[in-house]
């Protein structure tokens, strides 16, 4: 902003004696102080068109501290805000709520002031808008209030010409000028609860304090947890709530990401819900924040009467942006803060100003995590192989969880290789770090741990052989990792260990045991002589578990005797389904707070070769964008039940493997793998696709528009109701989906 030539008399502080002697500053000052005192104002402001004339940018404002720190620094001049529908009418405007609250409604306007413009223009020159923002509870500005706005503007403009004849530039620096409260009576300059009651400015600067110490908080935040922490400091304990939960969307649902306080309540009400369900967070993720009596809100825990509680709900904006706008555009929204107060809350306009611009903060760090934990899974899904190979006598699923303290990349793997002759090597490896450069090495040593099994190489060659090369890569990093070799035609392991936990194997009789082989030393690091294996047998029905130290948690005083404990989880006796032990095992260590590491598993029901009971086993493969995989499908079906003698079961599988492989083509995108096995008591269909989000059925609706959006989860209803019992479990490259129908005994 380009001041007065020199000689002029500049007092910023008090009123020129002659307004047309004045500065730039003065005039201005001078203008935002008549309007503030002329309508009672919480703040007044002047905004400027910059030296390009093609923005509205603050040049000066006056006011509470909260509310200077709501206005926008610069907006375009067809922007809805008021300054700018001002500027280009040349009347003047108040910022109106296009989606008015329903009525009984408390408190639910986005920005908690009446903010009303008048032009600053004088014949052909155009300067800009002068700006004040009033408590809400005046409700929409009576005309004599516009009036006199114009009426000021207007003496402002013809102020500004006399200083553009006088040579002086007018228009707004980069950065405006703030004048701070001038007086105890100021409006809103004193919020209960904040600050030494009674002495100007206390209650604003107290204000600033939490909301400057989150800011340097959620900038050094690299996880939610870290943002949750920084949230219940600086939100949740200075205005006293009782609970806090941040929540974010995907697929059209609400997902917690973090809470603290007395939660539960609220955390059930909002996990899972769809974002179009008519409850207080869906409404403040579409847009409209909330403050609310507990009495009014689906999601408070019962109450006895004489415990009121209050409850806010706030959008989260993915750019860290308070607008002036009453309503946000959905699609900026990234989440949702929600508060609970003990009691009725008042929320006074300074505070709902101050919670405003801490969402706003909010929002920008959860989408940041979003972001980077986006990339990191990305990277970690095309790492991880896209399917795991299948052996007729060797069932096999895993798992991938990452760590949640961190949003980068770690360096845990597994694969399962099938050899010729019925063999095959299942691997599992760790490479140290949470970095990029942990992802890349871990997908060289993957690469050449499967390239050296493939080769035909025993497991202590293999990875012999790998540690040389990863010596020889020079990358300073290190890797466990544990090779099993299974010949299924004559019950034979043979075990190799990096430095990694060794493997475990559950009995038929649910006994658990570990394939001991010498611990080695890691790969990367100079082996003092060739690395060794160690040869094994197991039973048939026996269930093999390899894994990563994630899994056991970072703390676990004794890993090996967790592992057990995870593995032997389930009672002896029937035939384990592997995927609900695998989800078993995994869910124990799903906790946010447990997840301190990347946590793989891998997991092989080996059936055996002779017997009785042996299962029958039939797989298909069905290239994406196949328009035939369905009929396919239900052919491939109907021929292996045929051929098991279990044709009267046909008919219900051939109906559920069609809906199941239409839904992973249409959704998934992808590859399909078609398996069916036959159990002496029941029959397992499993589908399985590169889409980790689950299938969900949709419910029969009256409403028509309701249908048409659930149409695609139609067919999951079938299934739900054609099948004994049917899962959907993700690994670190897609899921399973999977039935199991019984045999009826003859």
């Amino acid at each position: 902003m380009t001041s007065s030539s020199p000689g002029k008399d500049q007092h910023l502080s008090g009123e020129p004696t002659d307004i047309h002697d004045a500065g730039l500053a003065e005039v201005l000052h001078h203008a935002v102080r008549e309007a503030k005192k002329r309508l009672s104002a919480v703040a007044a402001a002047v905004y400027l068109l910059d030296e390009g004339r093609g923005e509205l940018r603050l040049a000066l404002a006056a006011g509470s501290q909260l509310s200077l720190y709501t206005m926008p620094g610069r907006m375009g001049l067809d922007g809805y805000g008021a300054s700018a529908r001002a500027l280009r009418s040349g009347k003047a405007a108040v910022l109106v709520d296009p989606d008015p609250a329903d009525p009984g409604q408390k408190h639910v306007l986005p920005y908690p002031y009446v903010a009303l413009s008048a032009p600053v223009i004088a014949g052909d020159q155009r300067f800009g808008a002068l700006t004040v923002l009033c408590l809400e509870d005046r409700g929409s500005c009576r005309p004599a209030d516009g009036l006199a706005l114009v009426e000021i503007g207007d003496k402002l403009a013809k102020a500004l010409t006399m200083l553009v004849k006088d040579g002086i530039t007018v228009a707004a620096d980069p950065m405006p000028m703030l004048i701070p409260p001038e007086s105890a009576t100021d409006v809103c300059g004193c919020t209960a609860g904040w600050g030494v009651q009674g002495v100007p400015g206390s209650a604003g600067t107290s204000m600033m304090y939490p909301l400057r110490r989150l800011s340097v908080l959620l900038n050094r935040a690299t996880t939610v947890d870290e943002v949750v922490r920084a949230a219940q400091y600086c939100m949740m304990d200075p205005l006293r709530a009782q609970a806090l939960v941040l929540a974010t969307a995907s697929e059209g649902r609400l997902w917690v990401l973090g809470h603290s306080g007395a939660s539960s309540g609220m955390v059930r009400s909002i996990h899972g819900a769809r974002v179009e369900d008519r409850i207080p967070a869906a409404e403040a993720f579409r847009g409209r924040p909330l403050y609310m009596s507990a009495d009014s809100s689906p999601s408070a825990d019962p109450l006895p009467v004489d415990e009121p509680r209050t409850e806010v709900y706030l959008p989260l904006i993915g750019n860290g942006q308070l607008l002036d706008l009453p309503v946000v555009e959905s699609g900026r929204v990234v989440g949702v803060c929600c508060l609970t107060f003990s009691g009725p809350h008042s929320c006074p306009p300074e505070e709902r100003a101050l919670l405003g611009m801490m969402a706003g903060m909010l929002g920008a760090a959860v989408e940041l995590n979003q972001q980077q934990r986006a990339v990191a899974e990305c990277l970690q899904r095309f790492l991880l192989p896209s399917r795991l190979s299948h052996l007729p006598q060797l069932a096999t699923t895993a798992r991938y969880r990452p760590a949640t303290v961190t949003p980068k990349v770690g360096g845990d793997w597994y694969d399962v290789i099938k050899l010729a002759d019925d063999r095959a090597v299942l691997v599992v490896g760790d490479v140290e770090g949470h970095a990029m450069e942990s992802s890349a090495v871990m997908g060289q040593v993957r690469t050449a741990v499967a390239s050296y099994a493939t080769e035909g190489h025993r497991p202590a060659a293999v990875i012999d052989r790998t540690g040389r090369l990863l010596i020889g890569l020079d990358t300073g990093l290190t890797a466990t990792c544990c090779v099993v070799a299974l010949d299924t035609s004559d019950h034979t392991v043979e075990v190799a260990l990096a430095g990694h936990p060794a493997p475990l194997v559950r009995r038929p009789d649910g006994s658990v045991y570990a394939l001991e082989a010498p611990a080695n030393v890691p790969l990367g690091v100079c082996a003092p002589g060739p690395y060794q294996g160690c040869e094994h047998t197991f039973e048939a029905g026996s269930v093999l578990m390899l894994y990563t130290d994630g899994l056991v948690g970072w703390d676990a005083a004794d890993p090996e005797a967790r592992a057990q404990a995870l593995l032997g989880s389930e009672s002896p006796g029937a035939t384990p389904d592997l995927e609900q032990l695998a989800d078993e095992v995994i869910a124990e260590v799903s906790a946010p707070q447990q997840r301190r590491d990347d946590a793989v598993l891998l997991l092989a029901l080996y059936e055996g070769t002779q017997g009785a009971d042996r299962p029958h086993v039939g797989s298909l493969h069905i290239q994406r964008r196949d328009l035939r995989g369905v009929r396919t499908a239900r052919a491939f079906v109907h021929d292996q039940l045929d051929s098991w003698g279990l044709d009267d079961l046909s008919e219900a599988l051939e109906l559920a493997a069609s809906e199941m492989v239409t839904n992973a083509l249409i959704h998934a995108g992808s590859d399909v793998d078609v398996r069916l096995r036959a159990f002496p008591d029941h029959v397992r269909l499993e589908v399985r696709d590169s889409d980790s989000n689950p299938p969900v059925p949709s419910p029969l609706s009256l409403s028509e528009e309701d249908n048409a959006e659930a149409e695609h989860g139609r067919g999951m209803l079938i299934v739900e109701a054609l099948a004994e019992m049917w899962n959907s479990s993700p690994n670190g490259q897609g899921k399973t989906v999977s039935l199991n129908l019984p045999i009826s005994p003859h």
